[in-house]
């Protein structure tokens, strides 16, 4: 008998494209016939040599990626961002400005203080997290040496649909959990960030896209494997990289382009999303708590109208081969994550379960 799908709701580390899967395990003993595992290669070796530079090429050529920006697959996380780009970017002062639109940004702006000084440009804490403020209400510090945001807060919900009007403030922007997601125009962005484990690939792994006029020399004062400068003089290969996840990142490109790229992954977020919006929206028993126009593609909130059923959905999902929708503790309720890796079918399936649920219980 064959086992039947599960479908992996998990805000990360995500579902990834079970062609990937299935690619790594069929090379994972012996990568290409070198006799060796992926895992156990030198980052010095030809071949990883060759799984870095097509790495590079692919994402490249997937966001039409101007020649004057440097791609960086370091390590730490996109958290670790949060210390190296106001480190490297207020090395010499000024100020980071900040958009304040829920957990994941008030993370970086807690961090942002620790190495530089912070202005708070917008935010929406007083309602509470549930829309992105209008740009009529920023009040930009003067002459800010960049602008942060959080593309997609994925605890919330809220996601930018549109790139923020700076001017010629450089934009940086945690771009984690929508990345390849949605078409977006590299050169208005000084720093984009992107996590690797919601559309990348194993966690650990980060992408760094930086504008080449805001790499400075290398600091003394700055730790080495935080200098971006230190970082792209050396291929992302100071130290050892993540080796395996950079690989597994590059069959993810890979996976994208042949899918039909980024268009491609944004007419299917855009398809999923709007069906359990639907869902949630044509429904009394469910409800999503963010301003429509701001609603997340990737992360999907929603609570049901009795708590006390909370434990019984999260059961019955579970036996439908549906996990990881308990919502963040912050919230509470469920969330659907559904990032580029997740099929139609999957959402498809909750859809169908959500239906049957409210139908046997509302």
């Amino acid at each position: 008998m064959t086992k039947k799908q599960v479908y992996n709701f998990a805000p990360g580390p995500a579902m990834l494209p079970a062609d990937v899967l299935v690619q790594v395990q069929a090379e994972f003993l012996d990568y290409r016939g070198t006799g060796m595992s992926i895992v156990e290669m030198s980052h010095r070796s030809k071949e990883f040599g060759g799984i870095a530079e097509e790495s590079e090429r692919d994402l490249r050529g997937l966001l039409a990626i101007p020649k004057n920006y440097k791609i960086l697959f370091l390590q730490g996380g996109a958290t670790s961002q949060f210390a190296m780009a106001p480190m490297n970017l207020l090395a010499s002062g000024g100020t980071g400005d900040y958009l304040h639109t829920g957990i994941w940004s008030g993370k970086a702006i807690d961090e942002a203080r620790r190495h530089g000084k912070v202005h708070i440009a917008a935010t929406s804490e007083a309602q509470n997290f549930m829309i992105i403020p209008a740009r009529a209400t920023w009040r930009l510090s003067e002459n800010p040496a960049y602008l942060y945001y959080a593309a997609n807060e994925t605890i919330g919900g809220v996601e930018f649909q549109t790139v923020p009007e700076a001017g010629e403030i450089p934009l940086v922007s945690d771009m984690t959990s929508n990345f390849l997601s949605r078409h977006f125009d590299v050169s208005r962005f000084g720093v984009i960030i992107a996590g690797a484990q919601k559309n990348i690939g194993p966690a650990g792994l980060v992408v760094v896209i930086i504008r080449e006029d805001l790499i400075a020399k290398p600091s003394e004062h700055l730790p080495t494997l935080y200098d971006y400068a230190v970082m792209a003089e050396n291929g992302s290969m100071y130290n050892t990289p993540s080796t395996f996840g950079w690989y597994v990142a590059g069959l993810v490109f890979k996976w994208i382009r042949d899918q039909g790229g980024v268009a491609a992954m944004e007419r299917n977020s855009i398809a999923r999303s709007d069906k359990l919006y639907k869902t949630i929206d044509d429904s009394g028993f469910y409800h999503n708590p963010v301003a429509p126009e701001h609603r997340s593609r990737m992360n999907i909130p929603f609570t049901l109208a009795d708590e006390s059923l909370n434990d019984a959905f999260l059961k019955e999902a579970k036996a439908n081969q549906l996990v990881e929708l308990k919502g963040h503790r912050s919230v509470g309720g469920m969330r659907a994550s559904m990032y580029n890796a997740m099929p139609q079918a999957g959402c498809d399936a909750l859809v169908e379960f959500m239906l049957d649920f409210e139908k046997r219980h509302g």
